[in-house]
């Protein structure tokens, strides 16, 4: 089992949101997941997506494969953390 870390679009017509989840590549991009481990809002102006990155390390760690927007925001948090720790 392939399993893909990937945005999952939740959001209204004109007003997008995306949750960040875990979940079997072989499910559709709204289907099935595993975990919910953050979300994404693309209008919103600013710091407009959480993630839980102990999570999604935990996944890596397991063999998960980010997509490229997921992997942009985990490098981006990868450089906040150590410095707000």
């Amino acid at each position: 089992m392939a399993v893909k870390i990937r945005m999952k679009r939740v959001g209204t017509k004109n007003s997008p949101v995306f949750r960040i989840i875990v979940a079997d590549g072989r499910s559709p991009r709204d289907g099935k997941f595993i975990e919910e481990i953050g979300l994404y809002q693309p209008l919103k102006p600013g710091d407009n997506f959480t993630l839980k990155l102990d999570r999604a390390q935990y996944w890596i760690s397991k063999g998960a494969q980010p997509s490229d927007t997921v992997a942009s925001f985990i490098k981006k948090l990868g450089k906040v953390a150590p410095a707000a720790a």
